[in-house]
């Protein structure tokens, strides 16, 4: 039977100092969010496991998130963060892929200043590290980011990307281009994949309807196919826009016309072969 597999979700013991992402918008999140929040949700939708991703740009990220993958069976899996331009990145990588959860990395990209910083020479020597311990590459972009991403991926074809949220679209504006030509181009190498997630909170909070997301689907599912697109719901955050049910039931009702394996691959088969789940 193949899992349903929740590809991306946070977990954070909040304090501001350690999350200064977190604005005033983000009041119903500034709390401690741990998995037996978590549980009953997916219990309640049907999902099997999770995979956590990191929130936080420190390597005590990857302690935290190992230990709860340990304590919990359903966190499946983990991608951390290292400092790819780190002189040591190596070793550092090697310390936390030893743990069998440990499956990826992520950098907060759009959160840096210079929009090219995935081209930095530190930077990809760090990803030129990342296929000797089998990691997985997240990649974390706004739409004028797409070309960089398509550039840095050109640039190592061996090694496995997966896009987040679909590179957060104007969905509240209605803006298709040039996201949608843009993604056309990054979906055309195979070595990337793709979110289906972190949607409600680009569309307006509360007010979405189904079909606010369905051009936004449509492209992501004509460039990349039901066998290189994966479900997450980017819980807790998505609870400032929608209920953990609701986010699940934008995509599930958007394939509700597909076959059985294809829904069941987009629902979990394709995140488990992705970032080699067990």
């Amino acid at each position: 039977m193949t899992l349903r597999i929740d590809s991306h979700q946070h977990f954070w013991r909040y304090s501001p100092a350690e999350y200064p992402w977190m604005g005033e918008r983000h009041l119903p999140i500034k709390r401690d969010i741990l998995p037996p929040d978590l549980q009953p949700l997916l219990a309640a939708t049907g999902m099997d496991g999770t995979v956590a991703v990191q929130a936080r740009q420190n390597l005590r990220e990857c302690e935290f998130l190992l230990a709860l993958a340990d304590e919990y069976d359903f966190v499946r899996g983990v991608v951390g963060w290292v400092d790819l331009r780190a002189n040591d990145v190596e070793a550092q990588l090697e310390r936390f892929a030893a743990h069998p959860r440990f499956v990826g990395l992520r950098h907060i990209v759009h959160d840096e200043a210079d929009d090219r910083f995935m081209l930095g020479g530190g930077f990809l020597r760090g990803l030129a590290a990342l296929k000797a311990v089998n990691l997985r590459y997240d990649l974390l972009l706004f739409p004028r980011h797409i070309p960089i991403a398509i550039d840095v991926a050109r640039q190592f074809p061996q090694q496995q990307f997966v896009l987040d949220h679909i590179a957060k679209p104007f969905i509240k504006d209605g803006g298709l281009q040039p996201w949608a030509d843009d993604i056309r181009a990054l979906a055309a190498l195979d070595n990337v994949c793709c979110k289906v997630s972190g949607m409600v909170t680009e569309a307006a909070w509360h007010e979405w309807t189904q079909s606010d997301f369905t051009p936004y689907l449509d492209v992501v599912f004509d460039c990349f196919g039901t066998e290189r697109l994966m479900f997450g719901s980017d819980w807790p955050v998505s609870e400032l826009a929608g209920s953990y049910s609701q986010v699940v039931g934008i995509v599930e009702t958007y394939i509700g016309a597909l076959s059985a394996d294809e829904q069941a691959a987009v629902m979990g088969g394709n995140a488990s072969a992705f970032y080699g789940l067990t």
